[in-house]
């Protein structure tokens, strides 16, 4: 399955699960970034770094390194 770092402008989707356990995690987990919740990628930059996507109604920016840890359908 595709990771949101891996996801276009454009691309709308579902989260699947967020992997991992430490702070990161935690932190995704608090800003709604939940298995079930429907995302769209707004824009990202052109090493893509940040990656800006929509969730819940609102604006969320999220590195390379975090994205990676977002499986998504």
């Amino acid at each position: 399955m595709p990771n949101l770092s891996q996801c276009a402008p454009g691309t709308k989707g579902k989260i699947v699960k967020v992997e991992g356990r430490d702070a990161i995690h935690r932190r995704l987990l608090d800003m709604g970034v939940v298995r079930g919740t429907e995302f769209e990628v707004e824009k990202r930059a052109p090493l893509g770094d940040p990656i800006d996507i929509k969730i819940m109604g609102y604006h969320l920016s999220l590195r390379k390194y975090e994205a990676e840890t977002i499986i998504v359908e």
